[in-house]
Order: structure tokens, then C-alpha cells, then sequence
């Protein structure tokens, strides 16, 4: 017959009696978040740069201002394949399974025993019997929580899968950035490849017109020669500009996790450069501590160590082991499913750390030293955040700024270019005007392009500044 049920039940009782009154003591200092002073508006002026302080609605998917669809389909690529993510990922699975390793350890480890002795005793050196015993047993060990050491760790468990989440989110913020920011850096090459082949050809023009100036002596050869000067001067930008967008191409098939050469044909094709919208709601500082997943994560790391200095405490208290065995066991397998083969048995220990040099003392001033370095790297987190915020509205602000003055320095440019042109063919000046017009209206032209793609790269910082790219429902 099966093992008596009702000593199983009283021996279940037992433990769930004794695991119910010791749920409410634990050992150390409860967590409570860190209370931080935040400014109430930001220090820049969000007017002049173009922001607002309302509720930045849009920030979970941020790029979609630009109305880039090209963008939007890298970011999603870089979602699926990204190797830095995928780690990341990893990692979380690792926190949630040690989280459920430490759980574990709450509850009884039962286990199932089932064995057969046969001992055959010498003839010579005895009566030459042969004895054999059968037994099957479900044997129970359990070491009891009595003062918090294993909820404490699962509370630093539960914290640092929290805070595995919030690292996985900060990779997203920074990839769907960096992607970003790669693609309009080819955007920004391919805008400066085409204003200098642009220019050259404006360039070989003149070259075309000073020869035959020259040739007809209306002219000398000085002005051919400085002409010459001027576009292969022009001419010789362009290995440059072309190395550094293949670069930038390879760099952001990188972080799509495929080979540098995969988005040569999905980029080939020249386009502008993604236009800013004209405002950015921006949200108040305040909303940093609940967006930025490096300050989430730095807090639940401080949660964690926190809950740590009360599995350290715990080590001075006694601990207590309960351990117990409900099975059968005869000298015959025909009469071990009786009533008369019952066997169990209750033990408990108790064992406290009399000396031990002072080893649980300074580990409690290690978790606590440690709690404090916490604490120190959260409020860091947060002045970083800030700092971080108020620098990208700063440059994007007086970029915008610069990128108007520039746009007026264009217009006045090819004004002079045209004006030196027709003033040249017409013979009523010399050449000097039309060099210096044309190397300023290039200088000029590849600074506008410049502006126009750091004016993105700006915003694209200022919403990784906010902590962009997720929400709390994601």
C-alpha cells in the first residue's frame, strides 16, 4: 500500500505553519526611493530653440518627425539584427533566471528515494545468511527564512532583473540614435559630394572661358592657370567626401548587424537631408527620472544593493533546518506496500556563528560602503541626465541659429558668384573677383549642408537625451 496520507499532510503543515510565521521579519533596511530635487523648467530658452515644455507624446518613436520612411525601416532592421540588443536580451533572460534561482531557494527541496540491499555474510565467518532490505522514501529538507536573508536576496534579484530591463532599453535608445545619426551622416556626404561636383562644373566652366580669353589675348595665361588651380583644388575634395560616406554606410550596416557592404544599393540613390520639424515638445525635468532608462537603472541597482546589506545581517542571527523522510521499508519486497513497513522521521537544527573574526561585520560595512557607491551613481545618473538635456537644446537652439545666418550667406554668394561672371565675360574686371566668389560660395554652400545635417544630428541627440525609443508599456 502507498505511504500513509496523512502523514505527509502533518508533515506539509509543519513547514507551511512555520514558513507563515516567519514571513514578516527580515533582517536590514527597508528600500525607499531617493528623493530628488529636480529643477522645475529647463534653463534654456525652449522657445529659441524651437521646443516646448508639453508632454513629448511622440517620443517613443521619435524619428517618425523626420517623415523619413527609408529611417524607419533601418531603425526596424536594426531591431531584429542588432547583436548589442540581442545581448542585451540575453541578459535580461539571465536576471529573470537567476531571479527564479533565487526564488527556489524559499521553498523545501523533496525528493523521492527508492533502494534494494542484498548482503550475503561468509559461511566460514558466520551463519551464511542472505539478507536483503527494500525501501522507498519522499525525504524533505528545509531551511527556514527566519530572519529575511532569502526574501532579502530575492528582493536584490527582482531589482536587478528591473534593472536588466532598463539596460536593455538604454541599448534601444542608443541604437535607434546611432542609427539615426549614421544615416543622416550619409545624407550630409552625399548633400557636400553633390555641391562640389556642382561646383566643379560651374569651376571647369570658368577654366573654359579663361582659356579662350586667353587665346583671343584678352587675357594672359596667369588667370588660366589660377582658373585651373581653383577647380582641381575643388576636384580633389571629392575622394574624400566619397570615402567618408562608404564609411558612414558601412558603419550603419554594422549596426544593423550585416556585412559593411550591405546597404550599398539600398543607399545609392542621393536624397536630402531629414527635415526638423518646426517645434519639439520636450517634456520638464522631471520626466527624466521616469524616461531615462540609465537613471531607472542606476535606481534599481541601488535597490538591489540596498536589499544586500539585509542578507548581510542576516548572517548574525540563527539559522534553522528542518529536514523530515515519510516512507516504507521491509526485509521483503512482498510486505513493503503495508501498513507495518511505515517508517518517518522530524529532525531540526539550529546553528549560530559564536566567532568568526568579524568576518559578518565587515561584510555588512561592505554591502553598506556599496549601497552608498549606489546612491552616489544614481544622483550622478540624474545630474548627468540633466546636464546631458540641457547641452542638446543649447546646440540645437544655436545651430538652428547658425544654419539661417548661413542660408543668407548662400544667397549672397551666388549673387556674387554671377555678378563676378558676367562682369568677367564682359571684360570689365579682372579675374581675382571670380576666384575669390566661387571658393567662398563653395565654402559657404558645404557649410550650409554641414549645418543642415548637425541641425538633425542635434534633435536626433536631444530625444537620446530624453531618453527616447521606448515607453512603459513597451
Amino acid at each position: 500500500m502507498p505511504p500513509p496520507v496523512k502523514s505527509v499532510s502533518v508533515l506539509l503543515k509543519s513547514f507551511i505553519f512555520l514558513f507563515s510565521m516567519t514571513a514578516c521579519m527580515k533582517a536590514g533596511p527597508d528600500y525607499r526611493r531617493p528623493e530628488t530635487v529636480m529643477p522645475v523648467v529647463w534653463s534654456t530658452d525652449l522657445h529659441s530653440a524651437g521646443a516646448t515644455a508639453a508632454k513629448p507624446d511622440r517620443l517613443a518613436r521619435w524619428w517618425r518627425v523626420f517623415k523619413d520612411p527609408l529611417l524607419s525601416e533601418l531603425i526596424a532592421k536594426a531591431e531584429q539584427r542588432n547583436w548589442d540588443l540581442q545581448q542585451a536580451q540575453a541578459r535580461v533572460r539571465e536576471a529573470r533566471a537567476r531571479r527564479g534561482l533565487t526564488r527556489a531557494n524559499l521553498f523545501p527541496t523533496i525528493t523521492a528515494n527508492a533502494s534494494v540491499n542484498r548482503t550475503e555474510n561468509s559461511e566460514e565467518a558466520g551463519i551464511g545468511s542472505t539478507n536483503e532490505l527494500y525501501a522507498n522514501s519522499f525525504d524533505a529538507g528545509w531551511e527556514l527564512d527566519v530572519f529575511g536573508k532569502k526574501r532579502r536576496a530575492i528582493e536584490s534579484a527582482d531589482a536587478g532583473l528591473q534593472a536588466s530591463v532598463e539596460d536593455l532599453r538604454d541599448v534601444l535608445v542608443s541604437l535607434y540614435a546611432e542609427v539615426a545619426l549614421n544615416y543622416v551622416e550619409v545624407r550630409s556626404f552625399q548633400a557636400r559630394l553633390a555641391i562640389t561636383e556642382s561646383n566643379l562644373l560651374a569651376q571647369d566652366e570658368t577654366y573654359q572661358i579663361a582659356r579662350w580669353r586667353y587665346q583671343a589675348g584678352l587675357t594672359t595665361q596667369l588667370d588660366v592657370e589660377q582658373a585651373k588651380l581653383n577647380k582641381e583644388t575643388t576636384r580633389s575634395g571629392i575622394p574624400t567626401l566619397r570615402s567618408g560616406m562608404e564609411q558612414a554606410k558601412q558603419r550603419l550596416a554594422i549596426l544593423l548587424g550585416q556585412p559593411p557592404a550591405a546597404l550599398t544599393a539600398m543607399l545609392a540613390e542621393s536624397k536630402a537631408i531629414p527635415v526638423t520639424p518646426p517645434s519639439v515638445a520636450v517634456g520638464i525635468p522631471a520626466d527624466l527620472l521616469r524616461q531615462r532608462p540609465d537613471v531607472r537603472r542606476a535606481e534599481r541597482r541601488l535597490a538591489a544593493q540596498t536589499a544586500q546589506i539585509g542578507v548581510a545581517k542576516a548572517a548574525r542571527y540563527p539559522s534553522l533546518s528542518l529536514s523530515g523522510s515519510i516512507g516504507l521499508e521491509s526485509l521483503a519486497f512482498g510486505t513493503l506496500y503495508t501498513a507495518g513497513a511505515k517508517i518517518a522521521q522530524m529532525a531540526a537544527s539550529s546553528a549560530l556563528t559564536l566567532f568568526d573574526a568579524g568576518r559578518i561585520r565587515k561584510n555588512i560595512e561592505i554591502q553598506t560602503a556599496l549601497q552608498e557607491q549606489a546612491l552616489g551613481l544614481y544622483e550622478s545618473a540624474v545630474l548627468t541626465a540633466l546636464k546631458d538635456v540641457e547641452n542638446a537644446l543649447v546646440a540645437y537652439s544655436q545651430e538652428q541659429t547658425r544654419r539661417n545666418t548661413l542660408q543668407e550667406a548662400v544667397k549672397a554668394g551666388r549673387r556674387a558668384v554671377e555678378l563676378a561672371e558676367m562682369q568677367y565675360r564682359a571684360g570689365t574686371n579682372d579675374f581675382q573677383p571670380v576666384l575669390t566668389s566661387q571658393k567662398s560660395l563653395l565654402t559657404v554652400q558645404t557649410q550650409l549642408a554641414t549645418s543642415d545635417a548637425e541641425v538633425a544630428s542635434d534633435l536626433i541627440r536631444l530625444y537620446k537625451a530624453l531618453g527616447g525609443g521606448w515607453t512603459l508599456s513597451s
